[in-house]
């Protein structure tokens, strides 16, 4: 009888066991829905995806190529001819003398087609041959700022216009953009032309402000009216969080550097145009979707 004992608290020891897992079990099933509860919040994308969604605040514009002008309807309104030569993308009727109108009725190359806005960057040439991007993606972002600024987010005003980099640049010291090569990362990247080995293509970045002072569509020097974060928030003259926009340009030519140059000079010269004419209902569901609840969204606007 003293030897059995033992096992006569077999059963209750499997009893509780078998309590204590179900318990378990239930706190795990609570501890998701409340997860996937705090995930749907800050948004409808969120409340959609939940935990499936790709933790990148981000929605993109593929626009191809348009035409090319000497015109700059932001730089000299109303004055055609009177800019080096530029290569547009989105909006196919932008010229010199481009008001907001002509945008928000406009056809445009731009994936999705509700973009009607309108970019534009110097003309890049090899060997005096104009080339063009075979590809040029402009991203809406929400990074280089705190989770609480990319949370407060607000849509680009529609009529923006701005320039970011520097045409007038002497030297890469005077320079914001960034120059690369398609796949070849042990080429380091520049601020002027890279010498991208076959089978790659040239890549152009440029990062405009994403700090607004909430007042002005433009500037006199058409960049002062927005402001880059400091200490990864806006500073206090331009208190309003919007998209980072993120231009990047593929260039189909690789090769010795010294063939290139812009338009406007040498690599360290690449600047762009941004004339916003998204529609506003439009743009403000890509903010609170995908940009504020820190979701990647596809050309649709839609999480990935």
């Amino acid at each position: 009888m003293d030897r059995a004992a033992p096992l006569s608290g077999i059963p209750r020891r499997l009893r509780l066991a078998t309590a204590i897992g179900a318990l378990l079990v239930l706190l795990g099933t609570y501890l998701v829905s409340t997860t996937n509860r705090a995930d749907a919040a800050p948004g409808r994308a969120g409340a959609d995806f939940g935990a499936n969604a790709i933790r990148v605040a981000e929605f993109p514009a593929d626009c191809t190529y348009s035409h090319r002008l000497p015109d700059d309807p932001i730089v000299f309104p109303g004055l055609p001819g009177a800019s080096h030569m530029h290569s547009f993308f989105g909006s196919t009727v932008t010229n010199a003398k481009t008001t907001l109108p002509d945008l928000v009725n406009s056809p445009t190359t731009c994936n999705p087609r509700v973009d009607v806005s309108s970019y534009w960057v110097p003309t890049l040439y090899r060997d005096n041959v104009a080339v063009e991007p075979a590809i040029a993606t402009f991203y809406y972002l929400g990074e280089g700022v705190r989770a609480d600024v990319v949370a407060n987010t607000q849509p680009f005003p529609q009529g923006l216009r701005l320039v970011a980099g520097n045409a007038k640049a002497t030297g890469p010291n005077d320079s914001i953009a960034r120059w690369s090569c398609l796949h070849a990362g042990h080429v380091p990247p520049s601020k002027d032309f890279v010498n991208c080995p076959s089978g790659t293509m040239l890549e152009s970045y440029l990062d405009f402000p994403q700090c607004w002072n909430g007042r002005d569509l433009d500037s006199p020097d058409h960049k002062s009216h927005l402001a880059y974060p400091v200490n990864q928030a806006c500073p206090s003259t331009h208190p309003v969080h919007v998209p980072k926009l993120r231009q990047v340009l593929r260039y189909p030519v690789t090769g010795d550097p010294s063939r290139f140059r812009l338009a406007s000079g040498p690599g360290y010269t690449m600047h762009g145009d941004f004339f916003n004419a998204w529609p506003v209902a439009e743009l403000a569901r890509r903010v609170q979707d995908c940009i504020r609840p820190v979701i990647k969204c596809g050309h649709d606007g839609r999480p990935i």
